[in-house]
Formats: C-alpha cells, structure tokens, sequence
C-alpha cells in the first residue's frame, strides 16, 4: 500500500478555510505525511493600478506578500490545532487555481485540502469557478473539500462506488488516510429500462425479480471489493439502495451520520462518467460533510506519462 507523503492545503485566510489547515493537520498526524500549506497571493485587481502607481505598484506587493506570510505564520503556530506537526508555509503570487496546481505538482502532492468557503477565491468554492477549474486540473491526485470544523478524527466514512478504477483507489486511500475510520460502503443500483418494463408487460413480480438479483450481485461485489483492497469485515458496512444515486448519497449521509464522503470523478464507460459528473457536483453541493474527490486512476496515470 503505498503510502501518504505529502499533503497540500490551500488557504486564503479566512475563517472558513481554517477548517481545511485544521483538518490538514489532523490527516499528516495521522497517516505521518509531510504537511505544507499554502496561500495564493492574487494581484489581479493590482495590475489595473499600475499605470497609476508606477513604481509604488512594487512596494505595495511586497508589503501584501510580508502581510500574508505574517498572518499565515500566525495561524500555523497555534498548538491548540498543529498536532505536533510542523507544517511548511508558501506565499505565493498568481491565479489561484495555477499556483495550487503548480505548486502540487512541484512537491508531488498525494492530497489537495481546500476549504469550502472563503473570503475570496474559494468564497463559493463547491460551485464557483476556481474550485470547478481545480476538480478539473486535479486528474492525479485527490482533493478533499473541507466543509466542518474538524472537531476529531473522521470516523464514519461513506464510500459510494461504481465498481469503477476509482473506487478501489478510495477504499485504498480511506486506509491510509483514516485507519480507524468505519467505511460505509454503497452502491445505488436500478434495473436497465426499468421505466419501460411495465409499458412491455412485464408485471411487478418479475421487475421486483431482477431488483432482488441486482441488490445480490451488488452486495457480492462490494465484499469482494472490501476484501481485494484489505478492508476486514468488522471496518465495513455495506448498503445497496436503489434510486437516484445523488439523493441516495445525500440521504444515507445524514442517516449513518457520515462526516465524510468519498466519491470519484469518473464512471467506467463515458455516459457513466457523465452521470458520475453531475452525480458529483450535486454530492459537492448538497451534502453536509467533507467530501474528497478521488480520481480515475487511469487518468492519474496517464496524467504522469
């Protein structure tokens, strides 16, 4: 099982986005990564002025860089949240989207933590356009976005899997992020032309037939699964709903008391990985706990080629 080394979190210093260096730091206590946390100093709105400031436009960048080092220092100082974990911390000027990526890439992330709310970039960051634009740049690593306060470790995990790459891969992360977490695994299902078989005859027992046979083979293959990425049965649960597969995600969260939710971005087939898309977005909108985003580790793949 290949280890977690390094986590990189992203914040605009805000209240809001503490929760995600708060949560950053519980994960790199727990799983023993290298934490580094990191501001995007965007100077858009400066460059309008420059025309106007000439040479002042410099020093006014250096006294917002010195202001944002100053303030960012004094929140990764706190003891009452760094868990003895001595956190690196980077300033850096640009795009926020560019320089998360940039600099994820530079020191070889193996999880994005980004907070769900913000002052400015990430102010609507599960709807807004910087956090849309990094979910979509991040196709080699996780990113988790942080929505509670971290008030203790995660400890119920709901897992919602297609079968799919990718959901192997979050119940391989889930053990090496939250080893003491219970996952919760689910697989919404539904009869193919379900909507059509009464038009073609078929009667209620026979639909409710197939629904049975497809709760069984699901309920198959995600023990099997369990079992393939070495989660033992007293860490799991499984339940096979059948409906939509947003609204069931969203409802058994709050059901089972989830306060995390791992999903991946893509299907196994490309009408799937459409549906996983909006499937996704919807979990990211509406539900209440954290949710980390797990890519298709083929994509991942091909990411590093």
């Amino acid at each position: 099982m290949t280890p977690i080394r390094h986590i990189l979190a992203a914040t605009d210093l805000s209240p809001p986005a503490r929760h995600a260096v708060n949560r950053g730091f519980q994960l790199a206590a727990a799983s023993g990564a290298r934490y580094t946390v990191l501001h995007a100093l965007h100077l858009g709105p400066l460059d309008t002025l420059r025309g106007l400031l000439g040479d002042g436009s410099a020093q006014i960048t250096q006294g917002l860089e010195a202001e944002a080092r100053e303030a960012l220092a004094g929140q990764l100082a706190d003891p009452a949240h760094h868990q003895g974990v001595a956190a690196s911390q980077q300033v850096r000027c640009g795009s926020p989207t560019d320089v998360i990526t940039a600099n994820a890439d530079a020191v070889d992330a193996d999880l994005l933590v980004v907070g769900a709310r913000g002052e400015a970039f990430l102010r609507h960051a599960l709807l807004g356009s910087t956090a849309s634009r990094l979910l979509r740049k991040s196709t080699a690593r996780p990113v988790l976005m942080v929505k509670l306060a971290p008030q203790q470790p995660y400890r119920r995990v709901l897992v919602p899997v297609d079968f799919s790459p990718a959901s192997a891969e979050a119940l391989r992360l889930a053990r090496r992020l939250m080893p003491g977490a219970h996952l919760i695994l689910m697989h919404v299902f539904h009869v193919p032309f379900e909507g059509r078989l009464s038009y073609a005859g078929v009667d209620e027992a026979a639909i409710h037939t197939y629904r049975r046979r497809r709760r069984e083979d699901a309920l198959q293959h995600l023990h099997a699964l369990a079992a393939g990425a070495g989660v033992t049965p007293g860490c799991y649960s499984v339940l096979v709903p059948h409906g939509d597969p947003a609204q069931q995600i969203i409802t058994h969260e709050q059901e089972h008391s989830a306060d995390l939710i791992l999903i991946g971005k893509h299907g196994t087939e490309l009408t799937e990985e459409l549906l996983l898309g909006s499937v996704t977005r919807r979990v990211l909108s509406e539900s209440r706990s954290d949710v980390l985003v797990i890519p298709d580790p083929r994509r991942a793949e091909n990411a590093h080629l």
